[in-house]
């Protein structure tokens, strides 16, 4: 059975990528191995996604305690 992730989930998975490669680098080698993380620019995109989804999937709170008043005229 596959493990589908929530977008809240994968946000988490991409907000750790990028802090690997802003703080690792985008690429190192140990002697004959080599890694290569993605690249920033796409985890930066994806990013945006996903935060733009799990804002609109849950109640992000923004305006709960807002409440409009309509005055018409004294």
């Amino acid at each position: 059975m596959a493990n589908i992730k929530t977008a809240a989930e994968e946000l988490a998975e991409v907000q750790l990528a990028i802090s690997r490669v802003t703080l690792g680098g985008q690429s190192y080698q140990m002697g004959s191995r080599k890694l290569t993380r993605a690249e920033y620019s796409a985890l930066v995109a994806r990013q945006k996604e996903l935060q733009a989804q799990v804002a609109a999937e849950g109640n992000s709170g923004l305006f709960d305690d807002t409440y409009v008043a309509y005055f018409d005229g004294r």
